[in-house]
């Protein structure tokens, strides 16, 4: 007889080393169908936050413009049109990477409307979109966005903040 054909060597099991071109294409499989899922959510994420800074950005401005007019001063539009009652109340956008442009319509009034372009590092999706907050001769103010020179295929309403609705 052979010693080593009954030897137990030849009937231990040989322990698996790796991984599967099965199991390895079903792990792939499962990562492409999170981040499928993921990306889009982080995408809108991403354009929501944006909305909401610059909402949050230029109503820093309007502080400043509450203050301005509750003093009975003059609203300005350039630095250079100041007079002893007229202030300038501007927006820096050097500071801020989100805002394209910034005016202050019907400067001087008591019903000015801050106007805010989403550009810049904006993402695609609200690039575009424009911020409006308008005071009425009450003190009240109001804000709303528009959408209209955001892209239409990439703008979502669930993009505006609460209280600033999207028109």
């Amino acid at each position: 007889y052979n010693i080593n054909y009954l030897s137990p060597e030849r009937f231990m099991k040989k322990v698996q080393q790796g991984f599967t071109l099965i199991e390895l294409m079903i792990v792939v499989a499962i990562i492409c169908i999170l981040a499928a899922i993921a990306i889009p959510q982080y995408q809108d994420y991403i354009a929501r936050s944006q909305v909401t800074r610059v909402v949050g950005e230029v109503s820093a401005v309007k502080t400043n413009a509450e203050e301005v007019l509750l003093r009975g001063g003059t609203i300005t539009t350039a630095p250079a049109d100041e007079g002893p009652t007229d202030f300038y109340v501007g927006f820096d956008q050097a500071k801020s990477n989100l805002v394209g442009t910034f005016t202050i319509t019907a400067g001087g009034t008591a019903a000015p409307t801050l106007v805010a372009t989403l550009g810049g590092d904006s993402s695609a999706a609200v690039a575009g979109a424009v911020v409006n907050l308008a005071r009425d001769a009450s003190g009240v103010w109001t804000c709303t966005i528009d959408s209209s020179g955001a892209p239409a295929a990439a703008w979502k309403d669930s993009y505006a903040p609460a209280g600033c609705p999207a028109s």
